[in-house]
């Protein structure tokens, strides 16, 4: 083949690329993309944005970002062209338009992992009829009824075998009551069972997998990761199989006190569907509840007017408890709970446990005079919302009064100030907004509240050893929070 009939040979497709860019490149052009920086060839910015920072503070990248682009810049981030959204009123704008003009849009590595049928990847209607057996089971009915006992149970189950004076790490004693509740909540094993330590142990492995880079390789952590992601689907498996014969048999009505039993008998999908919802569900209510839960505890060491406002709120609620004739907690002894309340959007707010979120544009979008190209990823970056001076007073200062009632005479922070106040201006979004909002949510602040009564009840702390909040950007302390505590001697 002489060099001129290679020539003509290769011109066709040369001629066809060299079009497609050029439109491409015309079609940027015609755009008014924000401000920003696409940085290397292929991985684009991702290294500097993933780049550990402390979790109070919105990271170096962002603040450089912020500072040269503005709120809203464009970048290269997870492989993908990028609109990086620090603006409270494009965070909303997103939020509220899921399905129509944005989806959810996480990282093939998380859907590998965590399964293509978990609530945290699902678009459209499949995600929207998962989240209603999440709701129902997650009712407040169901939270006052079934949930706030087993919540209180666990809290003592773990506080009991804090000794006096006795050091250890925080974080891991907040895990073990997040796993030993959503254990029991999810599939009704109870904790400190053989099964129950072994699953424990699969779960840890599979969830280093989880937030460590996904490279499929022997004897890496996410390899490691998605063995135990077989062993956890053939440990809830095989408990499905033994509710459905018990269905069968009809011998005894099929329990729905626990998720499992709940999507059995009140659902219509599939097993690999409901697998996957259990093991989603598992992360989910798992991991974040324990970081709050480890936060809280790293803020209030270091905040004793808190502690001692905390103190006498719960002192109040024990005394008129015991007038009563009372012991266990109840639905209006966890509403009395104002200034805890306080204390928990301050934490969530502060500590930013779900930092930002993953969104695709699915339609060419103009938002304050820019263009969001249909196809581009989005981030909608809650952190620096939550850090911004604009929004908050002293953002970088723990202050749970902050949450109070501005009108007021009083320590309420109730639900109809915030819906009123912050929550109307979509300023604090610790669980997300729009049609994806977090439907444990209520959970989660039930949780936090009954772990800071038994705690600030039972116990003084203070920071064992030198330790913080890092963002990895998943929220993580380094040392696992290592504390000493004290044992109080209160008589009410």
């Amino acid at each position: 083949m002489s060099d001129l009939e290679f020539f003509l040979i290769l011109l066709p497709p040369i001629l066809a690329l060299f079009f497609i860019f050029n439109v491409f490149k015309t079609k940027q052009n015609t755009l008014n993309l924000p401000p920003g920086n696409m940085g290397w060839p292929f991985i684009g910015e991702t290294i500097g944005y993933l780049k550990p920072y402390s979790a109070t503070t919105i990271g170096e990248f962002m603040e450089q970002h912020i500072s040269r682009f503005g709120k809203i810049y464009k970048s290269h981030l997870f492989g993908e062209p990028t609109i990086v959204s620090a603006d409270a009123g494009l965070n909303k704008f997103i939020l509220q338009n899921e399905g129509r003009l944005f989806e959810c849009s996480y990282p093939r590595s998380i859907g590998g992992i965590l399964g293509k049928w978990s609530m945290l990847v699902l678009v459209g209607d499949m995600h929207r009829d998962m989240r209603i057996i999440s709701l129902n089971f997650l009712s407040n009915a169901r939270l006052k009824t079934h949930l706030l006992p087993e919540v209180e149970k666990q809290t003592l189950l773990v506080l009991s075998s804090w000794e006096d004076n006795s050091a250890f790490c925080a974080q891991d004693e907040a895990k073990k009551f997040t796993f030993n509740l959503m254990a029991k909540h999810i599939m009704s094993l109870d904790p400190g069972k053989q099964e129950t330590e072994e699953l424990k142990k699969e779960y840890i492995t599979f969830m280093k997998g989880v937030v460590s880079p996904p490279l499929n390789l022997p004897g890496t952590p996410y390899r490691k990761a998605l063995k135990s992601r077989s062993t956890i689907l053939k440990f809830i498996e095989e408990k499905m199989e033994e509710r459905m014969e018990k269905m069968g048999e009809k011998t005894e009505n099929l329990e729905d006190d626990d998720l499992l039993g709940w999507a059995l008998k009140h659902s219509n999908l599939s097993k690999e569907q409901i697998l996957d919802l259990v093991l989603s569900l598992l992360f989910a209510g798992h991991e974040t509840s324990s970081v709050s839960i480890a936060l809280a505890i790293y803020f209030l060491q270091d905040s004793p007017n808190v502690v001692q406002q905390l103190t006498e709120e719960h002192m109040e609620i024990v005394k008129a408890k015991k007038q009563a004739g009372e012991t266990e907690l109840n639905w209006d002894d966890y509403k009395k709970m104002e200034f805890t309340q306080c204390v928990i959007n301050e934490t969530l707010r502060f500590g930013n446990v779900v930092r930002f979120l993953h969104r695709k544009a699915i339609k060419d979008v103009h938002y304050k005079g820019y263009d969001i190209p249909n196809g581009w990823k989005v981030l909608p970056v809650v952190s620096a919302v939550h850090l911004d001076p604009s929004h908050f007073d002293q953002p970088y200062h723990f202050d749970p009064w902050r949450w109070q009632n501005i009108r007021g005479s009083s320590s309420s922070c109730s639900s109809s100030w915030l819906a009123t106040s912050t929550m109307s201006n979509n300023t604090f979004m610790p669980f997300g907004g729009g049609p994806r909002l977090c439907a444990g949510s209520e959970l989660a602040k039930l949780e936090m509240a009954v772990f800071i009564h038994h705690l600030v009840l039972n116990f003084s702390w203070k920071l064992a050893d030198t330790d913080q909040a890092l963002a990895f950007p998943f929220v993580d302390f380094p040392k696992g929070l290592p504390i000493r505590v004290h044992r109080h001697t209160f008589i009410i």
